[in-house]
């Protein structure tokens, strides 16, 4: 779907950009010589999460219930497959990281890790890192380890959806239940995390801080299943304008900005795939494609360069924000780059891995 390719890439350019603003000698220079760019730059570019976050909710929602349909399959095999599909490729981005980290270090000593132990590389690949305290060896680590929370607690609720259906009862009712159960317990822990748990930024390394704009992703696809897709969409936009209403955030008003754009753009695939595409220019389209797939290497492979590129400034002992204006373009430039590679060699083949159903084999073993 290019509509959902346009966003994560959109979102995955504008973190990138994020993170380059504010790390490194080359964030400096760029900041000294334009300050007002290099700050709407880190103010508004780390907002670009939270599109992330509405489209994983649709994109998990849509891959547990395609049809609206009651959760089929086993929790445990459901969330092992999605552990691997994060963890295989953010710790082989960790690796490739403290890599660089050792090579810049004489000259980037603020940007590395102070230490690196066995226990805090355990808690990085149980994406674990920020519950147990241990400092991130990569920025956005937090986001990976997020993810699979978000992810757990959809199943959760899908899962106690389907437990609470009844055995018996009218066909019709029967139905409607199956159809309506999950996206409604759903909505109860959306509202409960926009209006109660999205405003303690205490809990920020906990799934209820951010279900809010996950939940709301999730919602635009089964109410994209629904006739009454139109009602639902303005009952939930209503419901997220109170919630602002109490408190106004940034972070939620983008949030339901993305997950209106999203239901208006898949109402459009669905009526009329073919005869309404979003990029007409079919060149661009599937540039647009490729930095959508691409766009979870960029987020893991970005940092490295990131790294190097700023080890490369500082050792040239260069100056001045021209300088640093064509050096931060370079790192943006070589990180879409590597991440091609990085998805090639990293991301695909960890995926094609035998893994699956290793968890499953132990569970019955």
């Amino acid at each position: 779907m290019l509509h959902v390719d346009a966003l994560k890439a959109v979102a995955a350019q504008a973190i990138v950009l994020h993170h380059l603003s504010a790390y490194g000698p080359i964030a400096h220079a760029v900041e000294a010589w334009l300050p007002h760019l290099m700050s709407v730059l880190h103010h508004y570019g780390r907002l670009a999460v939270q599109v992330f976050l509405v489209v994983g909710g649709f994109l998990s929602a849509r891959g547990l219930s395609a049809t609206g349909q009651a959760l089929q399959g086993a929790v445990p095999e459901l969330l092992w497959k999605r552990y691997l599909r994060l963890a295989l490729p953010f710790m082989a981005a960790v690796f490739l990281t403290l890599a660089c980290s050792l090579l810049v270090e004489p000259w980037l000593e603020e940007l590395t890790p102070t230490s690196v132990s066995l226990p805090q590389l355990l808690a990085h690949g149980l994406l674990m890192q920020d519950l147990l305290g241990f400092e991130s060896l990569t920025v956005g680590a937090w986001y990976v380890a997020m993810d699979l929370q978000l992810f757990a607690m959809l199943l959760g609720l899908m899962w106690l959806a389907r437990r609470l259906q009844p055995a018996r009862g009218l066909g019709q009712v029967r139905r409607w239940l199956r159809m309506a159960m999950a996206p409604a317990l759903v909505l109860l822990l959306c509202l409960a995390s926009l209006f109660v748990f999205n405003r303690d930024e205490q809990l920020d390394i906990w799934a209820l801080y951010f279900f809010g704009a996950y939940g709301l992703g999730a919602l635009v696809h089964w109410l994209g299943l629904s006739p009454q897709r139109r009602v639902g969409l303005w009952v939930l936009t209503a419901l997220v304008l109170g919630a602002l209403a109490v408190e106004f955030r940034e972070r939620i008003a983008l949030a339901l900005v993305t997950a209106l754009a999203l239901a208006w753009w898949q109402a459009r695939h669905d009526q009329a795939p073919e005869q309404q595409p979003l990029i007409r220019s079919p060149r661009l389209a599937h540039w647009v494609a490729q930095l959508g797939t691409h766009s979870y290497a960029l987020f893991l492979i970005h940092f490295p360069v990131c790294l190097l590129l700023n080890a490369v400034f500082e050792h040239q002992d260069m100056a001045g924000g021209a300088s640093g204006v064509v050096m931060m373009l370079a790192a943006w430039g070589l990180s879409n780059l590597a991440a091609l590679a990085f998805y090639r060699w990293v991301e695909v083949p960890s995926g094609r891995l035998q893994l699956g159903n290793l968890l499953p084999r132990l569970l019955r073993a």
